[in-house]
């Protein structure tokens, strides 16, 4: 698994502990422990489900060990709260960071909420930032990858954005980016990926390419010199 904290890949079978909570209507409940190497934070999920087999009921009672939920219908990420993404750059604009905030703090108990905000975050970058065409996201998309500006691998990220979200089977997506949908596997994690890689490019990089010619100005503003433009 990724570690939340460090976001370091490790096997989590290695590190893995489990303490029984109990059971109630909803099956059995468990608490998952989880410890990784590379940082060496917790990481506890609560698992609520079954047991595979035939387990004898004393050994899955409140409080026993070492019996995981084999068959888990819901599993929620109690601590940390949040996956750890990088530090919002300051270039970005406060409408667009508030959006995208929202969207990580979210993502562990609702992958539907954090991928509606990343989709209007995405949608409010390629309107401001990118200067296209207002429509449907999916048409917002392919203009900016159809205007070539984007390097190759931002182009491609932002593709997937469409390909993992399935747009065609959920217009939603694309007409109301802030519909509450259904998402497919890892689709509200990646689209934090490319809002992240188009910070950079629309915001960031700009912003010290601008810093640098200021300064370049200013020395030959010094020298008497006409500035570059």
């Amino acid at each position: 698994m990724k570690c939340p904290h460090c976001l370091e890949n490790f096997h989590d079978e290695q590190t893995l502990w489990s303490v029984v909570i109990g059971n109630d209507v909803d099956n059995a409940w468990a608490l998952t422990r989880r410890h990784c190497p590379a940082c060496s934070h917790f990481i506890f999920m609560l698992e609520n489900g079954r047991f595979a087999g035939n387990i004898p009921a004393a050994h899955t009672q409140q409080g026993s060990q070492g019996h995981r939920i084999t068959i888990p219908v819901r599993t929620f990420q109690v601590w940390p709260r949040g996956v750890s993404r990088a530090p919002m750059p300051k270039e970005v604009p406060p409408s667009i960071s508030e959006d995208y905030r929202e969207a990580c703090l979210v993502l562990a108990d609702s992958p539907k909420a954090s991928a509606a905000l990343s989709r209007r975050c995405l949608q409010n970058i390629l309107r401001e930032a990118a200067g296209v065409k207002r429509g449907q996201l999916y048409d917002e998309i392919q203009e900016v990858i159809d205007g070539k500006q984007l390097p190759s691998t931002i182009a491609d990220g932002l593709d997937h954005v469409r390909v993992i979200g399935n747009f065609a089977a959920h217009p939603e997506k694309s007409k109301a980016t802030g519909e509450i949908v259904d998402v497919e596997p890892h689709e509200a994690e990646w689209n934090l990926d490319v809002l992240e890689s188009l910070f950079d490019f629309y915001y960031v990089l700009p912003a010290k390419a601008q810093a640098k010619k200021d300064a370049l100005n200013k020395k030959l503003a010094e020298a008497g010199k006409p500035p570059v433009k």
